[in-house]
């Protein structure tokens, strides 16, 4: 199996630290890969791929095998112009499944909603985490995920998935806009009964963002590290590659893999994608370079 190298006696980053994810514990010290698992039959990248239980499951365990620490379960497509759907129908998609992957690979699952009875029916099935793309604004989010006392990430936007990429623009650079609004959103949260222990932010590239605006997103990512939280980053497959580069989602992993090298030097702990096997491979030597060190450990994350 491969894994994320150990974090050396010299990190200092505000970020070392351990992020209690239900009965896991997830050692922050160093960077993770988060697996993408949708289980919609629209996203941009793999609808449809793993909407059988079983097809679902296998992914699952392939993208554990090959190194990933956290399975990431969405219900709900947010690519560009996708339609919203019923809590009700997210939640027949991902219960199941979030339900197997805790019994059967005893996953550490992350779910990617919005949805408030999304988020209380997968902390009682024993999801470690929520992903929220609105950053818990959704009407009753953001007692549904106090309560469930899950971590959460925070992501920002602009707009909708259904409007986001029309025309999106901003007053001031990109990342003072980011920066800004997750403090806000990270002031509010706690102020409702979110802990600040409990809480990602992610950057959110391609959500109401232009090509330009992704790249320099990324060119001074360090930014966030003001805001003293870990980060998540998901640019794995997005347009941002295929527009830069010329090229089809399928032919997208090299772009992603340099991204993935850049993200973990800026200060990413955990990277959302796809290809899990070849991110660990470029999370481990970026990381390598930086701890300037290369000895591997086989087993980062703990249950208790």
């Amino acid at each position: 199996m491969k894994s994320i190298l150990d974090a050396s006696s010299t990190q200092t980053s505000a970020n070392a630290f351990h992020l209690r994810c239900g009965r896991h514990l997830l050692d922050l010290s160093f960077p993770h890969v988060m697996g993408i698992l949708n289980v919609t039959p629209d996203s941009f990248s793999d609808g449809g791929q793993h909407v059988a239980l079983d097809d679902a499951l296998r992914h699952a365990e392939r993208m554990l095998a090959e190194g990933a620490a956290i399975i990431d379960v969405g219900g709900e497509s947010t690519r560009p112009g996708a339609e919203p759907v019923s809590s009700q129908q997210e939640l027949d998609r991902v219960a199941p499944v979030i339900e197997a992957l805790v019994r059967e690979l005893d996953a550490l699952v992350s779910v990617d909603t919005s949805c408030p009875a999304v988020i209380r029916e997968a902390g009682e099935l024993g999801a470690g985490m929520i992903n929220d793309v609105r950053a818990l604004e959704r009407e009753g989010a953001l007692l549904a995920a106090v309560g469930s006392g899950l971590p959460v990430c925070l992501m920002h936007r602009q707009g909708e998935p259904q409007n986001m990429q029309q025309a999106p623009a901003y007053q001031r650079p990109i990342e003072e806009e980011v920066a800004d609004y997750l403090a806000r959103r990270i002031a509010e949260c706690e102020a409702a009964g979110l802990r600040r222990n409990r809480i990602i932010i992610d950057p959110g590239f391609g959500f109401g963002k232009t090509v330009e605006h992704n790249l320099r997103l990324l060119k001074y990512m360090e930014t966030l590290q003001t805001l003293e939280l870990p980060v998540l980053v998901g640019m794995s497959r997005k347009s941002m590659i295929g527009k830069v580069l010329g090229r089809p989602i399928e032919e997208r992993l090299a772009g992603g893999l340099a991204l993935t090298a850049m993200a973990v030097e800026r200060g990413a702990n955990i990277l959302r994608v796809h290809d899990v096997g070849d991110t660990v491979d470029a999370v481990n030597m970026a990381w390598a370079v930086l701890q300037e060190g290369c000895e591997p450990s086989l087993n980062k994350e703990s249950n208790v």
